[in-house]
């Protein structure tokens, strides 16, 4: 069945890109609601920005969404990993501003906050997107793929230069809470020599070393190391999750990435709806339901490093 979070949560934290202060709230949602944001700071007009594939803009760095009247809140994608991580199909989040909290850069205070509160089944069944036939994107640099698979899979390929992080490959199935156990505690990355550009740009004006691994060469420079060898392709892999759960249900299917990132990934959505062969909606009976990403998972779960 749909599920929402039993009651609400709130989180106080900086925007990574913008630097300001921001509050966030998760509150509860009925069933077949989805996920919505909310522009608490916005007096008048049109406040509600949907969380869906086809209100995203394109924006580096991260994932930003816009609705018809022109309202805007951006790095969602860490928040929207959480509640695809925990199972959580409908909720209502309130920001205070036009940037979602980077807390410490992973997915892992959601996590811990909406776990805390619980997970609360509703009276509607849950309708997932299986994939039936591969759809794929490219660019010069990399490609994205959907695939049929039996469940929620997931395999990734990063390659940079600082050996630092290097080549790293990553295949994993998300069911049965894998996503908190493996991926909603590794942080997003940047190399050293990027900040600068970054903040000219007006961007990474609130990143920290202790909200971002920040690495130059074969040197992590962020206090304490990594939280795993491979943290940087789990990041991009918890970003793929944000990302896929802008498809208005769960995906049964396997998406891979070489070298993907959030333009891509909604790229791949776009593909995917466009060829409607490639897909089905199917109600999920207990079988499917447990190949889902949340199903079962507890607060145990979370990383002890997180």
């Amino acid at each position: 069945m749909q599920t929402t979070i039993r009651s609400a949560i709130t989180f106080h934290g900086t925007g990574l890109h913008s630097g300001r202060p921001v509050r966030l709230t998760i509150r509860p949602a009925g069933a077949e609601h989805g996920v919505w944001f909310k522009r608490v700071d916005i007096a008048l007009g049109d406040r509600m920005v949907p969380a869906r594939w086809d209100a995203v803009e394109t924006s580096p760095l991260c994932t930003l969404i816009r609705n018809r009247a022109g309202v805007s809140v951006s790095t969602i994608e860490h928040v929207m990993a959480a509640l695809a991580g925990c199972g959580v199909h409908n909720a209502l989040i309130e920001v205070d501003g036009p940037e979602c909290p980077i807390l410490d850069g992973s997915s892992a205070p959601f996590v811990r906050g909406i776990l805390s509160r619980g997970v609360r089944q509703l009276e509607a069944p849950v309708r997932a997107i299986e994939v039936v036939t591969p759809v794929s994107v490219h660019t010069s640099g990399g490609w994205a793929r959907l695939s049929p698979a039996s469940g929620t899979q997931m395999a990734f390929h990063i390659d940079f230069d600082d050996a630092a992080i290097g080549r790293q490959d990553k295949v994993l199935d998300l069911a049965n809470g894998a996503f908190v156990r493996e991926l909603c505690d590794s942080r997003t990355f940047c190399r050293a020599r990027d900040v600068e550009a970054m903040r000219a740009a007006g961007k990474a004006l609130g990143g920290t070393y202790e909200n971002a691994v920040v690495v130059e060469g074969d040197q992590v420079l962020s206090p304490g190391g990594l939280r795993h060898a491979d943290e940087a392709v789990r990041h991009k892999m918890l970003d793929a999750l944000g990302d896929l759960a802008l498809a208005g249900g769960p995906i049964l299917g396997l998406y891979e990435g070489h070298k993907a990132g959030h333009a891509m990934t909604n790229a791949l959505l776009h593909a995917l709806f466009a060829t409607p062969d490639a897909y089905r909606v199917v109600l999920c009976d207990e079988s499917r339901a447990a190949r889902l990403p949340g199903w079962g998972v507890g607060r145990h779960e979370i990383p002890a490093v997180a």
